[in-house]
């Protein structure tokens, strides 16, 4: 749903990006509440996995494709606010190596793929949570629904930005229609990798996964006929499995993912893509600034092989990606350790 230059009249963009500065502003103050020196790393990590996962469209219908968001699976894992910092560090990685979404448009790429996303979903998953029996479990299904309601709530934004400042004139009745079926179908995909993915980690290290936190239940033993809960463990199992595997572990799969398995991925276009082609909105699209990049189009200049081009290409952002995540989130760390020492210290 990456949203080109051109589509969108220029004070229109503007005002998306202002509402994506203020927010990307109050996300980094509230990142600094969320990360601790063991989630921080794995922010870093969530930011690449997106990034390369995004690479891997896959068929919704005929002739569209659809790929992750993200904005769910980053909020259950990391929290809403390294969420938006989360999606955006791939966004910008995206639109100024890949040429893919606009930089006139990141305004209104954060806002609706960023923000939009993260915040529907985790209010879908933090309703789901104060409903549904407090279990593991639950988590999974919550980030299931949470992330198949994200994707149409994008799809919705977008279209409520085009009826503010679209530069075609196309009905938005058609234009609703268009995205919000077609995203509906996505977000069963985004639901299914979101699931999975918060699974995954649930099964090994349930004390980093930032929507399951507070949900362990206590044992409880039967002892002369009474129920008594019994002592807390010294250690949980969860941390047989270290950070630094996980991690490592987390990095592989992103570069798997990203350098060999996205050269099987639906070449079809994206929901976007198809609706703009079909309705007649990409009439006034734009050359993109970084056209000449030498990633564009995810792949790398002067390598003829596909397969090789577009691998090399997934590798780069990958580890672009994480650099440039895990600087970020290691900062917004270290500053709250900074913001924490005076007051632990008395000073």
């Amino acid at each position: 749903m990456h949203v080109p230059d051109g589509f969108i009249d220029a004070p229109t963009s503007a005002v998306t990006g202002v509402v994506a500065a203020g927010a990307l502003a109050v996300s980094l103050r509230g990142a600094r509440r969320e990360l601790d020196e063991r989630t921080a790393p794995l922010a870093g990590l969530v930011a690449a996995f997106i990034f390369a996962v995004q690479m891997l469209n896959f068929p919704v219908a005929a002739g569209t494709s659809g790929h992750l968001l993200g904005g769910a699976l980053a909020a259950i894992l990391v929290g809403p606010c390294t969420a938006v910092l989360c999606v955006s560090v791939v966004l910008l990685m995206q639109g100024v190596l890949f040429a893919d979404g606009g930089l006139t448009a990141l305004g209104v790429n954060i806002t609706d793929m960023a923000i939009v996303t993260t915040v529907v979903s985790y209010a879908v998953f933090r309703g789901l949570l104060a409903v549904l029996p407090r279990k593991r479990r639950t988590v999974t299904v919550a980030a299931f629904v949470a992330a198949l309601v994200s994707v149409p709530a994008a799809a919705v934004a977008f279209t409520l930005i085009y009826a503010v400042g679209g530069t075609t004139d196309v009905s938005i009745g058609k234009v609703a229609t268009a995205m919000i079926g077609v995203h509906v179908l996505i977000g069963v995909g985004e639901a299914v990798i979101t699931a999975l993915t918060v699974g995954a980690v649930i099964a090994v290290r349930p004390d980093l996964v930032h929507g399951a936190r507070g949900l362990r239940q206590r044992l409880r033993l039967r002892v002369n006929g009474e129920l008594v809960d019994a002592p807390a463990p010294t250690a949980p199992v969860a941390a047989r499995t270290s950070r630094r595997t996980l991690w490592i572990t987390g990095l592989v799969t992103s570069l798997v993912l990203a350098g060999f398995v996205s050269f099987y991925a639906s070449a079809s276009p994206d929901g976007l893509e198809k609706v703009a082609h079909d309705k007649g909105i990409d009439k006034k699209a734009e050359k993109h600034a970084s056209s000449d990049s030498p990633l564009a189009d995810y792949g790398v200049k002067d390598i003829a092989d596909a397969r090789l081009s577009g691998g090399l290409a997934g590798v780069i952002g990958v580890g672009v990606t994480v650099v440039a995540g895990s600087a970020v989130f290691w900062a917004l760390r270290r500053r709250r350790a900074d913001d924490i020492s005076p007051a632990s210290t008395g000073v």
